[in-house]
């Protein structure tokens, strides 16, 4: 991890941290910290801080919160991703904590199976802990706002339609291999809402429907991918759009 997050809870009135889990070993076997060393920190949903180990024994290390940091910039790239296997599901929650997203919806699809909806990594018991691994790795400490939405059209229709210019709305399909990509162009405060199918692909259906409500096909080549894999690199050839770069 590249920046060890605790909740608003574990800081006593003081500005200390107490740590007795992984992230103490972390500290002593990882870092190799000693006592005056500084270590970065963050508060979940708040503030990046520099802190010093104050204290350290056997089954337990003390930091002391210093100098606030500046936060990393808001993601600029909302996720609409249909179910994807659970399995790959566990896999991703990480990779998106760590490559940013700012919200994140998770819908149903004509090709979503059914029984995935049966899924515990739904429950925010049991994805809260990857997506802190994410946001560790990534150094970040601002949560993705999740929402698990069950029907797609009128989520789409009703909500996502006026909520995005048409120029900052793209759906990506497997099949698509002449999307024109050199085409799209972004304002420098424009956030983009990117949805990406199941592994099967999203149904002729379902791209009229997004195509109708101002969606614009986005392809990067003809090979298909699994969703973690689909999610990382089409996030990553958005941000880079948005940046001003050419995919």
């Amino acid at each position: 991890m590249n920046r060890l997050l605790f909740s608003a809870d574990e800081v006593d009135a003081s500005g200390k941290v107490t740590l007795r889990d992984g992230r103490f070993v972390h500290v002593r076997d990882v870092l190799g910290a000693i006592l005056g060393d500084t270590i970065r920190v963050g508060l979940l949903g708040g503030s990046r801080y520099e802190a010093e180990l104050c204290e350290m024994e056997a089954d337990f290390c003390v930091l002391r919160l210093g100098k606030e940091q500046e936060p990393l910039p808001v993601p600029r790239i909302d996720l609409l991703l249909a179910l994807p296997r659970p399995k790959c599901l566990k896999r991703l929650w990480p990779q998106l904590a760590a490559i940013g997203v700012r919200r994140l919806f998770i819908v149903n699809a004509e090709k979503v199976e059914k029984n995935y909806w049966g899924s515990h990594l739904l429950d925010p018991g049991e994805y809260g802990p990857l997506i802190v691994e994410g946001l560790a790795q990534a150094g970040d400490t601002r949560w993705p706002e999740i929402r698990i939405v069950r029907r797609l059209k009128p989520l789409v229709e009703d909500e996502l339609r006026t909520a995005y210019p048409d120029r900052c709305k793209l759906v990506a399909h497997p099949p698509r291999v002449d999307a024109p990509t050199e085409t799209l162009r972004f304002a420098s405060a424009d956030s983009v809402l990117l949805a990406i199918g199941p592994e099967g692909g999203w149904s002729a259906y379902e791209l009229a429907m997004f195509e109708a409500n101002g969606f614009q096909r986005l392809g990067i080549g003809e090979r298909t991918l699994r969703s973690d894999t689909a999610c990382i690199a089409l996030i990553a050839v958005v941000n880079k759009m948005l940046s001003g770069g050419t995919p």
